[in-house]
């Protein structure tokens, strides 16, 4: 035997195995992918389904800054800073800002409107008051707070065709008379009488010498329950002259009394009309006039005549 047949035989099997496992990225690219053109959609479909209006505040939505978007705050394109976006001008300087002070006008103005809301309440709540809630009107007018009793067939405040205080309408006035003592401001006092023609046999009295006795009536029992007297700046009768009901004039309610507590401006004003200081001009006018009169008047001089014998 020879020696290659004692050779052994390698027999060399190659192994084919399975290919490798790729992953699934593609996967989640394509899911992705999918997602952002399922929103771009949404977004076309909003649009497309959006007033301009809409269309334009979303616009503006998206130029806003986050700061602002998020915060609250002006838009970049009304902030005078020269930083895009917003932000602090570094330019700028800030002071301290005084808080202006109220005039006298608005504290007078406070201190009635405080006054209205305290004889609300003492008319809501004062047993005295509140029976006669409808009788009495409250009111800021532009000469200060009005307050006005009323007249009524069922109830009037004074005798017929007289200036008496009937017992209910002074137990009124002297209830009021401590609280109109809370503020400096003056009054005033008028007295109303309706349309229909006074007569007692006197010719010479009439409805504006009885609106006149009942507003001074009224004065004495306001000074009575406890009121300045010196708070009275002036008492008058206005007769029928002003009525409350215009379309009815000899309705009750145009019988009434008015007391107004004056503001700052008004007081001011009736004080210098019927002061000195109101008539200041027209005396320096008569002066001069009268100085320019006797310049033109040449002095004489008067002898008497020699007795008779």
């Amino acid at each position: 035997m020879s020696d290659d047949s004692q050779r052994p035989i390698i027999v060399k099997r190659i192994k084919k195995g399975a290919h490798g496992h790729h992953g699934g990225a593609w996967k989640i690219a394509y899911a992705d992918f999918m997602t952002a053109m399922m929103a771009f959609f949404l977004v076309m479909w909003l649009l497309a389904i959006s007033t301009p209006k809409q269309r334009a505040g979303i616009a503006e939505h998206f130029r806003m800054p986050l700061k602002v978007a998020l915060t609250g705050g002006e838009k970049s394109s009304l902030s005078s800073s020269m930083i895009p976006g917003g932000g602090a001008d570094v330019m700028a300087t800030e002071g301290e800002v005084k808080k202006a002070d109220p005039s006298e006008e608005e504290l007078d103005a406070q201190r009635l409107a405080d006054m209205k809301q305290k004889l609300d309440a003492l008319i809501e709540n004062s047993p005295v008051f509140k029976q006669f809630r409808s009788q009495i009107l409250i009111d800021i007018t532009t000469e200060g707070l009005r307050l006005q009793l009323v007249d009524s067939d069922n109830r009037p405040m004074f005798d017929l065709a007289s200036a008496r205080v009937v017992p209910h309408m002074r137990a009124i006035l002297r209830e009021l008379g401590p609280k109109l003592n809370e503020l400096p401001n003056k009054m005033t006092l008028s007295g109303h009488t309706d349309a229909i023609v006074y007569t007692n046999g006197d010719r010479a009295y009439g409805n504006w010498e009885l609106s006149a006795d009942r507003a001074n009536a009224s004065r004495r029992e306001l000074v009575t329950g406890g009121m300045s007297e010196s708070k009275v700046l002036r008492v008058v009768g206005l007769s029928d002259s002003m009525h409350l009901d215009n379309a009815d004039p000899r309705n009750p309610i145009n019988r009434r009394i008015s007391i107004i507590l004056l503001n700052r401006q008004t007081q001011e004003r009736i004080e210098r009309e019927n002061s000195g200081d109101g008539g200041g001009m027209r005396a320096s006018a008569l002066k001069a006039g009268t100085s320019g009169a006797s310049s033109e008047m040449k002095p004489t001089s008067f002898k008497p005549p020699s007795p008779t014998q």
